[in-house]
């Protein structure tokens, strides 16, 4: 890890522990903005790591970008960070500066694109996007749109836009948003090939939600570790009893295979956005997803299941997160498309591939 990347983490760690807390996140759950934790990271400069500073970004790489998510993760931070990221590579890749202010996306296949038609020095929007992250809160949504010109990559304000809350199963902010015949009288528009945009989007969505799971997933494992070193039977603390020992050396592993995932699809992605390695990382981490769960709820027992525990912060996003933008079922057809595509005798050449990326990224 480098010196620069090392002290982003520590700086990151410490905003998420000041203010991503059980009340923050059970707040969230409630409709409360969690906004001193979004202004904190906007002071230090963190929603734009990963982009160039000439583009308005704080600099750094997507590495740097995506251990802040993943840190996020561990933390169930309640704002779209993700979603704040997709919006910011999309722009900088097309050469445009970054969105200042609260930024969502929709989520996958939630919309078609938005219908603008020119009017005056503004435009009539048409459009209704579902699923989308924190809406509610959010000043700016970016989509696809369709005018006379051609598809364009859209900003969109918000404070005319009907929204209709809504969460996923933890308990985060997934709302629908409806344009009928709203005037904007200025608007970002950066023309785009929509099915380039849509893949890309959908890539993008899977990466990120490998990162926060595997963030989200080591703290399912302190949770449980704590829980076993803290909660004694029969006189001694139950991580001495073997069948406790089993169930934390599964923990471990499931944890340590999605950590390992994740920087694989990381390192994949700064070289091919639409690499197939998405798609094991994902299935991989979705995999490991359904597992940690129900380790930790076997380890924890009823109290686990309590809404005053914070286990249920991790594990309901964890349940969250594997179906979006893509459950295993959606990748492994993917890399069934991909192999049915390959010439003879090249199915063996994938397969060492693989296995020499992982030694690349420090994969053993």
């Amino acid at each position: 890890m480098s010196e620069m990347k090392e002290m982003i983490l520590e700086s990151a760690a410490k905003i998420f522990e000041k203010y991503s807390t059980k009340e923050v996140v059970n707040d969230a759950e409630k409709c409360q903005w969690a906004a001193e934790l979004w202004e904190n990271l906007e002071a230090y400069g963190m929603l734009g790591v990963g982009v160039p500073e000439e583009l308005g970004g704080s600099g750094g790489d997507l590495d740097d970008a995506l251990s802040i998510l993943q840190m996020a993760g561990k933390y169930s931070a309640p704002i779209p960070l993700a979603e704040t990221f997709i919006a910011n590579w999309l722009l900088s890749d097309l050469g445009e500066s970054i969105i200042e202010g609260i930024v969502t996306i929709p989520g996958q296949n939630s919309s078609e694109p938005f219908q603008l038609q020119k009017s005056g020095q503004g435009w009539i929007i048409n459009g209704k996007a579902k699923y989308v992250p924190w809406a509610r809160n959010a000043e700016k949504l970016l989509v696809p749109g369709e005018s006379i010109d051609g598809t364009v990559l859209l900003v969109l304000p918000l404070e005319k836009a009907e929204i209709k809350p809504g969460k996923n199963m933890g308990g985060e902010a997934r709302d629908e948003v409806i344009f009928d015949q709203v005037y904007i009288e200025e608007c970002k528009t950066v023309s785009v090939d929509y099915s380039a945009l849509t893949k890309k989007l959908y890539y993008a969505g899977a990466l990120t939600r490998s990162v926060l799971m595997a963030g989200a997933i080591e703290r399912v494992l302190d949770v449980t570790i704590n829980h076993t070193n803290e909660r004694s039977q029969f006189g001694r603390p139950i991580h001495r009893f073997q069948a406790i020992q089993h169930h934390l050396a599964a923990l471990a592993g499931e944890t340590a295979g999605a950590g390992i995932a994740a920087k694989y699809a990381v390192d994949a992605f700064g070289t091919n956005p639409f690499s197939k390695e998405l798609a094991y990382a994902k299935i991989r981490i979705n995999e490991a997803a359904g597992k940690v769960n129900t380790i930790a709820h076997q380890v924890l027992a009823a109290i686990g299941f309590t809404y005053e525990h914070t286990l249920h912060h991790s594990t309901r996003r964890l349940w969250s997160w594997r179906e979006e933008f893509g459950t295993e079922s959606d990748w492994e057809q993917v890399i069934t498309e991909e192999l049915l595509k390959l010439e003879k005798n090249e199915l063996w050449s994938v397969i060492t591939g693989v296995v020499n990326h992982a030694k690349k990224v420090g994969i053993q």
